[in-house]
């Protein structure tokens, strides 16, 4: 089973040299045009569906395509002459002038920051966004995860509501603007990892269901909607000629690949063993990283199907817990003992491997702790867990400011790959809410069902944002202040970073040496050491609690409080043979 035709690709108009060239499958259609100025022109029907014609054109025109009478943008259209439901554009491949030779980066050296292009800046452009690479690298991030790009309706959202893969999102920039955004980061040493949304399509403008309803399986469904069906070949071509449009129009370093635990079904396993190969012959000078979203807490595809990381909500919901005490929805089962599950997760990554745990009403995961701590992607907030959360509260609003300075310096020092939510960094207290732009009767029933999530929680009242209103877009910026609070913040970043790449990722590159050793010590307090070929890293501190006998590292590199005496304090170190 392939996830790409051999004749080439099979998806979308792709303009070359005076002439265009429109793909579309629509198995079940009797006749398909392409509507180019005034003319409509008969495409020719190929075996298995597929749908094709040449014709002389001019770069940049405008087209739409006629499926049995019915008109439609391109479900694979590279850029659209407006919103989802316009004409799409056919346009040359970006030729973009590339100043920054770029052979990547390990992926042990990752630190990852995750941005939301929308509201990182005042503007919301990747233009605006690129001005502050330079920025981020200085304070050791060395990898940008930017939130979905493909166009979803309206000018704001979140991009998990896409209904055109291949085409960015005007609101942020033209394509060369992502050219110099990855360019530009490129010089400054950080990779750039696209979250990529292959489960499902948004509720507005997706004409692929009208195009190719075979697109989808009726008898399975996810919570967006209609399952995609993997089973079939120009379904697994869609994705994988997609991801490889960014990979190499771009020059991307890698993907996060949303919610794969839905993606299932016949061909769904075959499909994902297939991409990361694909992917990484599509880009042979540099190497390619693919992290999943997986709730399912599964070894399967980073042990043996190529993915390098798993998002690892674990880390994130026993801190989280053990911060604010928070028990609701899927803290449930990491409430009952959350710096014994912080433990766990220090020693093995994930905390849930299939063991039965109260608050759990089935056991999920399997054993992951044989697998590298560069296979979990850590972090303490996420786009998910605060902008779900109805008031979209980070972090900092929640819990003791210092018991969040040493959750996040943990995070930062520890092993395992760490991933910071845009603004953490600099002690942002700003809400990131959930926002969009739809329209009509889709609007009500987003507002009216936003409103109903939330309804039994009493103390909430009517006060829940309307996340259609564009003041909640605007309350989710960023507020780039420039106090001492943030200050303290960017310092306790450079620093915790500036330790990990002169004295975690040499350890981590080197290999692990045996199992981690990590002790609980009192009610709020855990120490441990990894050990490493090329020596150990010791961590040792309280979220909660002072413990008198906390055993520090021989030689810190980095404390923050007072370890021993201090309710939250850290100290960490690593000793070399």
């Amino acid at each position: 089973m392939t996830g790409r035709p051999a004749q080439g690709p099979r998806w979308g108009a792709i303009w070359d040299d005076g002439r265009l060239t429109a793909r579309l499958w629509a198995p079940r259609a009797a006749r398909v045009e392409l509507l180019l100025d005034s003319q409509a022109l008969s495409m020719t029907a190929l075996p298995e569906g597929y749908w094709t014609v040449t014709t002389p054109a001019r770069a940049g025109i405008a087209y739409r395509l006629r499926i049995d009478g019915a008109d439609m943008p391109d479900p694979a259209s590279r850029r659209q002459a407006g919103g989802v439901h316009d004409p799409s554009l056919a346009e040359p491949v970006p030729d973009h002038d590339w100043q920054h030779p770029w052979a990547g980066r390990d992926w042990a050296e990752a630190v990852i920051y995750e941005l939301h292009v929308g509201t990182f800046t005042p503007e919301g452009t990747l233009a605006a966004a690129a001005s502050r690479l330079r920025h981020l690298a200085d304070l050791g991030f060395t990898a940008i995860e930017l939130m979905p790009l493909n166009q979803f309706p309206g000018d704001r959202g979140w991009g998990y509501d896409g209904v055109l893969p291949f085409a960015l999102h005007p609101a942020y920039g033209a394509p060369a603007d992502l050219c110099r955004f990855v360019d530009m980061a490129h010089g400054a040493g950080l990779m750039v990892i696209l979250d990529l949304v292959m489960n499902h399509f948004g509720p507005d403008g997706a004409y692929i269901h009208q195009a190719a309803p075979d697109f989808f399986d009726p008898d399975r469904h996810t919570p967006w909607g209609a399952a995609i069906d993997f089973s079939k070949a120009p379904v697994r071509a869609f994705w994988t000629e997609c991801a490889e449009y960014w990979l190499r129009t771009f020059r991307l370093d890698g993907f996060r690949l949303d919610a794969v635990h839905q993606i299932t079904g016949p061909g769904a396993t075959d499909f994902l063993d297939a991409f990361a190969g694909h992917l990484r012959q599509a880009a042979p000078d540099r190497p390619i990283h693919l992290i999943t979203e997986d709730e399912r807490n599964l070894p399967d595809l980073r042990e043996r199907h190529g993915y390098d990381a798993s998002w690892n909500d674990d880390f994130h919901h026993a801190v989280h817990t053990a911060l604010t005490g928070e028990s609701d929805g899927y803290y449930a089962s990491f409430a009952h003992d959350p710096i014994g599950d912080l433990a766990l997760a220090l020693a093995r990554g994930h905390i849930e491997e299939g063991q039965p745990r109260p608050g759990l009403d089935h056991p999920r995961g399997q054993p992951c702790g044989h697998l590298p701590a560069t296979a979990f992607v850590n972090a303490i907030q996420t786009h998910d867990q605060v902008g779900n959360r109805p008031h979209g509260e980070r972090l900092a609003s929640l819990a003791d400011p210092q018991g969040v300075a040493v959750a996040y310096a943990l995070l930062l020092v520890a092993p395992y790959i760490p991933m910071v939510f845009m603004g953490e960094e600099r002690g942002e207290t700003a809400p990131f809410l959930f926002f969009a732009d739809f329209q009509g009767d889709l609007a009500r029933a987003v507002r009216e069902g936003r409103a109903a999530e939330f309804a039994a929680i009493a103390e909430l009242g009517e006060t829940v944002p309307d996340p259609l209103a564009f003041e909640t877009f605007e309350r989710s910026r960023l507020g780039w202040r420039d106090d001492a609070r943030a200050r303290e913040w960017l310092e306790l970043t450079r620093r915790a970073l500036a330790f990990r790449a002169e004295k975690v990722v040499p350890l981590v590159k080197s290999g692990r040496r045996g199992e981690a050793r990590v002790r609980r010590l009192g009610p709020a307090s855990v120490a441990a050491d990894w050990p490493f070929h090329a020596g150990t890293l010791s961590v040792a501190l309280s979220l909660g609690q002072a413990q008198p006998d906390l055993p520090l590292p021989h030689a810190p590199g980095l404390v923050l409080g007072r370890p021993g005496r201090d309710p939250f304090a850290l100290s960490a170190g690593v000793e070399v043979p």
